[in-house]
């Protein structure tokens, strides 16, 4: 969930529009020879039905949230009930509404789902996201994960759910990784922790997320948020070889992409030892790294020091229902059009990997989960009308299908 700060014109994209143009199919990639981290198309996984329509792409990658509860599972509402945010300007905040959302009419969302507001622990739901993943050609789940006992501000702990999701995944073809969250007391000594404690518990399912470097090691591979909170020089202690409790060449060694957010966290994150960087903001223009104009510039960084760039794309962005302030951070959908033109841009810088914000992170309106038109006597829900609910689970596959294709093309 996004880490809100206020830019400044100094950051260098203030007045950046969203780009709402649509380029075509990768007319005009300029076929340069690959870097030395292109590796193969990922190839796609066939479900046992041996279906075309079952293959599911181990390059795209989404993050996924298993917070929600309801009465029937969880005995009361978690997260549909999200409080509205003050904001941080007294002056400010006394002009916008406070309090809690109360589902089922009014939940902390400006979409409303089509399951409803559901149980992360109801296991029809669980196996309709995965039908949906599958749908979508999406063959890894990012999974927001806080330790046991541990949760966000909003939530109860989840990570007795986990096997479950692994369970559900596995049927699909489906991979898991895991999205370390920020929680309280969090630093490279926790990291360290959470890193066995996940290895050891969930590291033999048959749907936990390896990825295959570029010398030929399979390696978990763990994306860190909110890695910026924790200096360079203590991450450098689990990272580096030289680390006074390095990770590296142990059982526990991983790919670890850290988040980047501002210019200066391009040098931070090598220095730390990080292995990679992801964006995953929605919201172009954002951030630095959230912005597409600059994707380009960090990609030949991470090519130049052997890094992984993992751009994160989204359908749009609204967070208005919990952030009534923040409405100058909405990126409007445009019916599909503003995921295809992030879609294009990652494509462009070509990754290895594309990190999709998100699967079903409602609060901030990225989710390309289905949704279904809803009107309250208090409230319009946002739609995907005249698209069908399931226009973002086409969109992705038609994607993933030509991202794979032109992988075949880098490589020529």
């Amino acid at each position: 969930m996004m880490g809100l700060r206020t830019l400044k014109p100094s950051d260098g994209f203030s007045d950046l529009a969203p780009g709402l143009e649509l380029v075509p199919f990768m007319e005009h990639v300029d076929r340069r020879s690959v870097s030395h981290k292109a590796v193969p198309p990922s190839h796609g996984v066939t479900s046992t039905d041996g279906h075309t329509e079952s293959v599911v792409y181990q390059d795209i990658h989404i993050f996924y949230y298993m917070w929600y509860g309801n009465p029937k599972f969880d005995g009361k509402f978690v997260h549909w009930d999200h409080v509205m945010v003050p904001h941080w300007d007294p002056k400010i905040s006394a002009s916008y509404p406070k309090g809690r959302h109360s589902p089922p009419e009014d939940i902390g969302s400006s979409f409303y789902p089509e399951l409803g507001p559901y149980s992360s622990r109801d296991p029809n739901v669980l196996e309709e996201h995965m039908k949906q993943l599958k749908e979508a050609a999406i063959g890894v789940l990012v999974l927001a994960w806080f330790p046991p006992g541990m949760a966000d501000d909003n939530g109860e702990p989840t990570d007795d759910l986990v096997p479950l999701i692994l369970d559900a995944a596995h049927a699909y073809n489906i991979k898991v990784a895991f999205h370390i969250q920020p929680y309280k007391g969090r630093n490279d000594n926790t990291v360290h922790d959470n890193i066995k404690y996940i290895i050891d518990k969930y590291g033999s399912h048959a749907s936990f997320y390896t990825y295959k470097t570029s010398v030929g090691r399979t390696l978990p591979l763990f994306y860190i948020y909110d890695s910026y909170l924790t200096p360079p020089e203590s991450w450098a202690n689990l990272l580096t070889t030289s680390g006074s409790h390095s990770i590296r060449n142990t059982p526990y060694d991983s790919v670890f992409i850290a988040l980047l957010v501002e210019e200066s966290h391009k040098q931070d994150i090598l220095s730390a030892g990080f292995d990679g960087m992801y964006t995953y903001f929605a919201s172009n223009g954002f951030s630095f790294g959230s912005s597409h104009q600059n994707w380009k510039a960090i990609k030949t960084f991470c090519d130049t020091n052997n890094l992984m760039f993992i751009p994160s794309v989204g359908p749009g962005y609204i967070d208005t229902s919990i952030r009534p302030w923040n409405n100058h951070n909405t990126r409007n959908r445009v019916n599909g059009k503003y995921y295809e033109t992030a879609l294009q841009a990652a494509l462009t810088v070509r990754p290895e990997i594309v990190s999709i914000t998100s699967f079903n992170e409602w609060h901030e309106g990225t989710q390309i989960e289905k949704s279904t038109p809803k009107k309250t006597l208090a409230r319009l829900y946002l739609d995907y009308i005249p698209h069908e609910p399931h226009l973002y689970l086409e969109l992705t596959r038609k994607w993933a299908l030509h991202f794979n294709k032109e992988k075949e093309q880098w490589l020529m």
